[in-house]
């Protein structure tokens, strides 16, 4: 054995891993783990975590920055503020959107959000694609030599005017992922119920937040997600349904495992923690803060959800972070005004409540183990979109990214948040648990009271192929 001192020993770990739980030592040199066990030789650096959980860190692999919004909106987080508070919340891999507008290349798109990026990001990240014109172009050239780059996911919209496909268009794009091994996202609401109700209770004056959950019944997310399974299962392509809400979708879901399909499912905190009535009571302008889509159920999906999380329906947990913020002229009131809830941006933070909320009310709730807690988290997204074993395991080789917990109460109010968005929907909310340290390629990026930039040393990662496999219902 080297008589070289490791840069860094984590000792006596409780470790967690998707598959086992254990009491070891953790080496770390040049940002890598190069040691598990037991009796490991010392470091230049050594903490001490006994009788501390140690995990994974987080990938969140679904949340926006910086992401390009019509004027006068604007989000709140860029890659600074976005990486910022997901490494104070245990996340040290994001997974944004370069989103392509109607009439523009794919290329550019990424392009544009590469300089958006460049020289910001505290931790590591990759982009997922949003394909919004699939030409003849985007489908024969620009798509294939992306996925073949490592830009190896991309959303499909089946709602929003400015996203949405038709269903030939989807097809052509699912084909694109069949031939070329790419994960495809969808978002599942049926466009032409949303505006129909939209339209309808906007000609009787039903223009408040609390109405945008109204225009969005489970029955649109329940069409959408039935067809577009039908249209996965024509192409014989893998799908993940993204933030998934309540009932009727999870069933869709669970008769597409039932038929063997690989039907992946994400679901969101805002679908465990908040309910329709988070949009209000009464036509109080402060719903807008939760107008999310699809928005937040009642409290029966809620166990619904939490259902599908302990027994395998849902493959990944994100946070969907989309962060405008309340006053000011470019988020929830553009131009300072207050809107019909059609015109409100859509989206809620949550990249740095993530993992506390789920970590306090899903394992120290007596919910999921630490095993499920780390599969949803870390193991599955890393692996869904073709970055692990470098991400979302603890094991020589992998990144040194990683998480030691602190037990303990601690009170959710946006004054202790890092994000630059000005309300966080948990307001108030008490949990069991938050980071107490977060190693970021083994540096510390926050040890559970300050914040340890590492601006632009966040790396950009490219991606394999998926290497899921949905379980069977």
């Amino acid at each position: 054995m080297s008589s070289t001192p490791f840069d860094l020993v984590i000792r006596q770990a409780r470790v967690a891993t998707a598959s086992d739980v254990f009491e070891a030592d953790i080496a770390i040199t040049d940002g890598r783990i190069v040691q598990v066990g037991h009796g490991i030789a010392g470091g230049v650096r050594e903490i001490d975590a006994r009788g501390r959980v140690v995990t994974p860190g987080g990938v969140d692999a679904h949340c926006h920055l910086d992401q390009p919004m019509p004027s006068p909106m604007r989000m709140a987080d860029d890659f600074d503020t976005g990486t910022r508070a997901a490494a104070c919340g245990g996340t040290t891999t994001v997974i944004p959107f370069a989103a392509q507008e109607k009439g523009q290349s794919l290329r550019a798109a990424v392009d544009d959000y590469h300089r958006r990026a460049k020289g910001k990001a505290h931790i590591d990240y990759t982009f997922h694609l949003i394909v919004s014109d699939p030409t003849e172009d985007v489908l024969t050239r620009e798509l294939p030599e992306l996925i073949q780059e490592g830009y190896t996911s991309f959303k499909i919209y089946m709602t929003y005017d400015d996203l949405k496909l038709d269903d030939g268009q989807i097809l052509d794009v699912l084909s694109v992922a069949r031939a070329h091994g790419a994960m495809a996202m969808i978002h599942a609401e049926n466009a032409d119920c949303i505006a129909w109700l939209t339209k309808k209770l906007e000609s009787v004056g039903r223009t408040a937040p609390r109405f945008h959950a109204h225009s969005r019944p489970m029955l649109v997310e329940r069409e959408a997600t039935h067809r577009a399974i039908a249209l996965a299962e024509l192409v014989d392509v893998p799908i993940l349904i993204v933030h998934v809400s309540g009932r009727e979708a999870v069933e869709q879901i669970r008769w597409a495992r039932a038929h063997g399909l690989q039907v992946f499912a994400e679901t969101c905190p805002q679908y465990l923690f908040l309910t329709a009535e988070d949009l209000g009571i009464d036509d109080s302008y402060q719903g807008a803060s939760c107008v999310c889509s699809p928005p937040p159920r009642d409290k029966k999906n809620q166990e619904v959800i939490w259902n599908g999380l302990i027994d395998g329906l849902f493959t990944v947990f994100s946070s969907d972070h989309a962060p405008f913020c309340m006053d000011g002229t470019e988020g929830k009131r553009p131009d300072g005004q207050e809107v019909k809830f059609s015109h409100i941006p859509n989206g809620i933070p949550g990249i740095e409540t993530r993992l506390a909320l789920l970590y306090s009310e899903g394992v120290l709730g007596g919910r999921l183990t630490l095993e499920k807690f780390v599969e949803l988290t870390s193991t599955n997204p890393a692996k869904a979109y073709g970055l692990h074993p470098r991400k979302g395991t603890i094991a020589p080789g992998s990144d040194a990214d990683l998480v030691i917990w602190d037990e303990g109460e601690f009170k959710i109010t946006n004054d202790r948040l890092h994000h630059a968005v000005d309300y966080t929907p948990y307001e108030g909310m008490t949990l069991k648990a938050w980071p107490g340290l977060t190693l970021a390629g083994g540096e510390v990026v926050w040890d559970g009271r300050d914040f340890h930039a590492r601006s632009g040393q966040g790396r950009f990662l490219t991606c394999g192929k998926p290497t899921l496999r949905a379980p069977r219902a």
